[in-house]
């Protein structure tokens, strides 16, 4: 993952409490890959290697590689032993020792800014018949992920410019930049997740605060903190209820792209 907004690391087991459901996404992705070239497989955003075995299995034998700009969530990716290499670097600095066969990147790129420069840049870097396979959430209008900055706003009006993940462009302009290199696909998925409530907090809160609401979260004092959290969740206990049986259904649009080139 790139470090986005904030430079205070990642924390792997908040951001692993909801590992089913970040799991799904990541290999409808990796289903929908459908050739390769004979370069690396490369795991943009690694995290903790999470899908590194799924990965593994579709490599038919290239060299897997991890990056990532988190050092704890690269001490996880290392411990897995999934990988031939595991490199430390942010995505937008990142280049490939020799052209991969596959670039795969999970829910990482839209913590990484301009990407009229970025995605053409990683396509280049691809060997003959190689792929970029991106996904990418596409949340930030929802109250899931809005509420907390307009919060943010209130509490700390002059650091929340330029808070939160660098945005995800409109779909349109994804295949304006890339539909011409190779062979493109681009879709949209809602997952409608059910997440079980716990004990003095809503499941959305715990949901969003390990990865959209970092930046939100970093900056604030333990009062303002506790405030916004509890401010958070009455909102969320109106756009997202708790049902009788004490889940909530909650719908998360993901953005996918695959270039062939």
């Amino acid at each position: 993952m790139s470090r986005g907004a904030t430079s205070q690391d990642w924390n792997p087991r908040a951001y692993a409490r909801f590992r089913d459901q970040r799991l799904r996404p990541a290999l409808d992705l990796l289903n929908a890959v459908g050739g390769m070239g004979a370069g690396d497989v490369v795991d943009l955003g690694c995290g903790t290697g999470g899908m590194a075995e799924a990965l593994r299995a579709r490599a038919g034998g290239r060299s897997l590689v991890g990056v990532d700009a988190s050092p704890a969530m690269l001490e996880k990716a290392r411990a897995s032993g999934s990988y031939d290499a595991i490199q430390q670097a942010d995505i937008a600095d990142w280049h490939p020792r020799r052209a991969p066969g596959l670039i795969y990147s999970n829910a990482a790129l839209h913590w990484v800014g301009n990407h009229e420069v970025l995605m053409p840049r990683l396509a280049r870097m691809l060997g003959k018949g190689g792929t970029l396979a991106v996904q990418m959430p596409h949340q930030n209008k929802a109250p899931s992920h809005r509420v907390w900055l307009s919060l943010a706003e209130e509490f700390r009006p002059d650091r929340t410019e330029g808070m939160g993940t660098p945005g995800v462009m409109a779909p349109v302009r994804y295949e304006e930049l890339l539909g011409g290199l190779g062979q493109f696909r681009l879709w949209e998925t809602d997952y409608y997740q059910r997440l079980t409530a716990e004990p003095g907090s809503h499941p959305i809160r715990r949901y969003t605060e390990s990865t959209y609401a970092r930046p939100v979260l970093a900056m604030l004092d333990a009062d303002e903190k506790a405030e916004i959290i509890r401010r958070y969740e009455e909102v969320m206990h109106t756009a997202y209820p708790v049902r009788g049986d004490g889940t909530v259904l909650f719908p998360f649009r993901r953005l996918f792209f695959t270039l062939t080139v």
